[in-house]
């Protein structure tokens, strides 16, 4: 009995198919980020080193819970020194009057947490930046200390990948109106002390100050409220304490400008 062979394909011996799905889902995440990122780059004026721009977005929270990615720290240090820089450099050239310390006082009205922040929400930064599960889910994306740390990141990214001319356009463009807004007001050279004289014009007491502290010791912040006979009128935020009474209390002088303004 002659026995005949026949043959037949092996399923376990085959190539598995490739998983056409992550695939079409890598390539949309892919899509996604690019059109993400050319959104931001249109805001800015600015067409960046990709991986630079996703260093400077990238918040140290994203960067632990993936494996110890590059933060943009490093950035936020160099973009922090070149807009004091610019403002340093355009507050010096437009007061030639001015004394050190009111120019230093000027210069602090336009360069904190809270005016950064405030720039920041006007580009919508918060929304191209990459948090770690924990800070997305206590509010990381409106968060005035990272806000603040990220646009000063990018504008660090911007003098490394276009120089020291963009990085300087970028930040007249976005800091000069409040350059104005501050010597205009003259208030900024101290928030403080406009406050009290303001409260005093009006007949509404002193104001006072509630400070409160949170997070570790190498990363304070300070939550400030000013409240003038027992009301609240405004709050603010810093790395220190001075700095979150400034804001409270620049935020509590607009409060009862505008209330004077409506009566």
């Amino acid at each position: 009995m002659t026995g005949s062979v026949s043959s037949t394909s092996s399923a376990s011996s085959a190539a598995p198919a490739p998983d056409a799905s992550a695939s079409k889902k890598a390539a949309t995440a892919a899509t996604d980020k690019a059109s993400s990122h050319a959104l931001l780059e249109g805001r800015l004026g600015y067409t960046l080193d990709s991986a630079l721009l996703v260093r400077a977005l990238t918040h140290r929270s994203f960067a632990y819970e993936n494996g110890g990615l590059p933060t943009n720290e490093r950035l936020e240090f160099l973009g922090d020194s070149v807009l004091g820089l610019v403002v340093t450099d355009t507050l010096y050239r437009t007061h030639p009057d001015l004394p050190e310390g009111q120019l230093a006082k000027l210069r602090a009205a336009v360069v904190n947490s809270r005016a950064l922040a405030g720039v920041s929400r006007g580009l919508d930064l918060g929304a191209f930046i990459r948090l770690g599960r924990g800070e997305e889910g206590t509010g990381g994306r409106d968060k005035a200390s990272i806000l603040a740390d990220t646009l000063e990141a990018v504008i660090g990214a911007v003098y490394l990948d276009q120089g020291l001319e963009a990085a300087s356009e970028l930040v007249h463009r976005l800091f000069d109106p409040l350059i104005e807004e501050s010597s205009n007001l003259g208030a900024g050279l101290d928030w403080k002390t406009s406050l009290q004289e303001l409260t005093a014009s009006e007949g509404l007491g002193v104001p006072e100050y509630a400070v409160t502290e949170a997070g570790p010791d190498h990363e304070k912040t300070f939550t400030a409220a000013a409240r003038v006979g027992g009301v609240a009128y405004g709050t603010g935020t810093g790395r220190s304490k001075k700095e979150a009474e400034q804001q409270a209390a620049e935020a509590a002088w607009r409060a009862i400008r505008k209330a004077g303004s409506a009566s």
